[in-house]
């Protein structure tokens, strides 16, 4: 356990839908269950600050590693669908239920927020319950645009594979990307969000096969459809925010 007045927290597992081995920071002891999901290529760490907020607002926040992020398992056969992320976050909405005694509040952002509407949308469909209590989307809705999924996944396969000789090299690469966005004053945060390999380079601290063929953009129409059924599915209060500046939610989305 990690503890400050600001920040203790606890670190848990869960067992996703493939026994898939889930990592948690848990902040907070007691309130209703909040589940944090971060995005695609990030990791649990995306939402410490937040977590740490929600927890000492009387909630108990878990921010949790998605399955082939952070320290979360890489799923032996790449399994890296929609589905299998819904299903996974299908399950540790029921066991933070089980253990709190009252259905979770789910945050998402981008990936994480696609998630948490598919598996409330198929919880309320198939079995007529909710797993989630309220829904809020972080710079996601069920219409994107196109051309900012577009460079978000080049930047994210420019250095999947080869990695980076340092982190500073990694911090560059970010600031490239975001260029508006003032960079920190210390790189070493950013070691949350890579590994280091044998080789001695850094690598995103996310399995590659996350990126491969089809899987996220195979038919987007087709996901496209499947996520505005899915919105219109949900009976549980829902809130967007969105930034000004978002690369996925423009106006016409919202």
């Amino acid at each position: 356990m990690k503890c400050s007045q600001q920040t203790a927290f606890t670190t848990v597992t869960f067992t996703g839908a493939a026994g898939n081995k889930l990592i948690a920071d848990v902040f907070g002891s007691q309130g209703s269950p909040v589940l944090l999901l971060h995005g695609a290529g990030q990791t649990r760490h995306a939402w410490t600050k937040t977590a740490a907020a929600i927890g000492l607002g009387g909630y108990i926040a878990c921010s949790l590693d998605q399955r082939g992020h952070g320290d979360s398992d890489w799923v032996a056969n790449g399994s890296y669908e929609f589905s299998d992320f819904s299903a996974d976050a299908r399950i540790v909405a029921a066991e933070l239920t089980r253990r709190a005694g009252v259905i979770p509040i789910a945050i998402g952002a981008s990936l994480g927020g696609l998630v948490s509407l598919l598996a409330e949308a198929e919880s309320e469909s198939k079995e007529g319950t909710n797993i989630f209590s309220a829904l809020i989307l972080v710079d996601i809705t069920p219409r994107v645009d196109q051309s900012g999924v577009t460079r978000i996944l080049e930047f994210m396969r420019a250095h999947a594979n080869e990695g980076f000789a340092s982190i500073d090299d990694a911090a560059k690469a970010i600031n490239d990307y975001l260029p508006r966005r003032p960079a920190p004053k210390d790189n070493q945060g950013l070691k949350k969000n890579l590994r280091l390999s044998p080789n001695g380079r850094w690598h995103w601290h996310w399995d590659p096969r996350f990126l491969d063929g089809k899987r996220m953009i195979s038919d987007r129409h087709a996901i496209e459809r499947s996520l505005v059924v899915a919105a219109r599915r949900i009976q549980i209060p829902v809130l967007l925010v969105r930034g000004a500046s978002s690369e996925l939610v423009k106006e016409a989305h919202v």
